[in-house]
């Protein structure tokens, strides 16, 4: 089975929307000849070059045609490769936790890499430069709990606004919450004890 072959066959076997890079089959061949057999793929029509290094299996919807790539899926490919760690932007975090009604109108991730833009087809992926310091090693729940607070600010915090966090967050993600509670600012303990010591956090 030739290079190109095993390639194909490795992405067949993953489900539609996959985002990889050469790196992603770099144990099936030499990296020009996985290189070369990913160009030949993308003209083939298998697989669909988003960037430099960067493809994807396309999904396909029978109403929309081909779907963009996932921006979750784009940073799972390059934590693959580089091994670097990605967190919500707090803004994006507010947004889907419920505390603001206002979405963010670019899609901004923190990283421990280097601040860069990737373009993915139509998607703009901006990532910003954030110390490992800062960004800590939470629970993903909880990285995205910090990050919505601190988007909100410390003076904006009431238990009022506070309140779809506690139906929202499973009873786990609320302990964890009190486990994670020296990754994040002092400011925010009481806020996180109050979300995770809820009579709705007892299961």
């Amino acid at each position: 089975m030739s290079t190109r072959e095993k390639i194909a066959y490795r992405i067949r076997r993953k489900a539609p929307g996959w985002v990889f890079t050469p790196s992603d089959f770099l144990d099936l061949g030499t990296p020009q000849a996985v290189g070369m057999s990913l160009l030949r793929l993308a003209k083939e029509g298998m697989i669909r070059r988003l960037d430099r290094g960067l493809y994807d299996a396309p999904k396909s919807h029978p109403v929309l045609g081909l779907l963009h790539a996932r921006p979750e899926a784009i940073l799972a490919a390059i934590t693959r490769r580089d091994g670097t760690e990605f967190q919500e932007h707090e803004a994006y975090a507010a947004n889907r936790l419920h505390l603001t009604e206002q979405v963010p109108a670019r899609h901004v991730y923190l990283t421990t890499g280097r601040s860069r833009i990737i373009k993915a087809g139509p998607l703009t992926l901006e990532l910003r430069h954030r110390s490992p310091r800062k960004l800590g090693a939470p629970a993903d729940m909880s990285a995205r709990v910090f990050g919505a607070l601190r988007n909100i600010g410390e003076a904006n915090l009431t238990p009022e606004r506070l309140a779809p966090l506690i139906t929202l967050l499973s009873p786990t993600d609320r302990r964890r919450l009190l486990v994670d509670l020296t990754k994040a600012p002092v400011w925010m303990h009481p806020h996180l004890r109050l979300i995770a010591n809820s009579k709705l956090a007892t299961p």
